[in-house]
């Protein structure tokens, strides 16, 4: 699939069939993730894989979209790791196109995700259960898996409307 199919394909998917992901699979939407720019290419990026249900079932506590993480096949938590911070702000936008490129690899590899924030209204107590606060700071919750619901059509403010003259 071409980069440009991909980015208005993407949508965020929020049930998934109980279906196993390739380890193959994750290990290449990591790699995208790997791969975003980042200034000084310090890549102030973590995850954590998680596809145990009792992680899953835990994580979900903190969170009101806790049924998206508890059904989802595969969670990647993605962190900013605060050892390797040089200008925060520049890093949480790397962050962002780090999360990006595995968001548009997982509509590569025929997967849903969804992009989950909500949970960074406790993400020192999510880095507390991980243990990893406050070296690493949770920056956002992925869900991946096959969808089990279709796409949501959705539109985009005309150009005209977002670009300044």
């Amino acid at each position: 699939m071409d980069v440009s199919k991909a980015i208005r394909y993407r949508r965020s998917i929020r049930k998934y069939k109980d279906t196993f992901i390739e380890r193959n699979d994750v290990a290449e939407i990591l790699e995208a993730g790997r791969w975003a720019p980042s200034g000084l290419n310090n890549q102030p990026w973590k995850f954590k894989v998680i596809t145990d249900p009792k992680i899953k079932e835990e994580l979900s506590t903190y969170t009101k979209c806790n049924e998206i993480i508890k059904n989802a096949p595969l969670c990647i938590c993605v962190f900013l790791d605060n050892s390797t911070t040089y200008n925060r702000e520049k890093d949480i936008m790397a962050i962002g196109a780090c999360i990006q490129n595995m968001l548009l690899k997982s509509v590569e590899k025929g997967l849903g995700s969804c992009w989950l924030g909500e949970i960074l209204i406790k993400k020192e107590e999510v880095g507390n259960y991980f243990k990893i606060y406050p070296n690493l700071e949770l920056m956002a919750v992925i869900t991946f898996g096959y969808p089990d619901e279709s796409a949501k059509e959705t539109n985009r403010k005309p150009l005209n409307e977002l670009t300044l003259s």
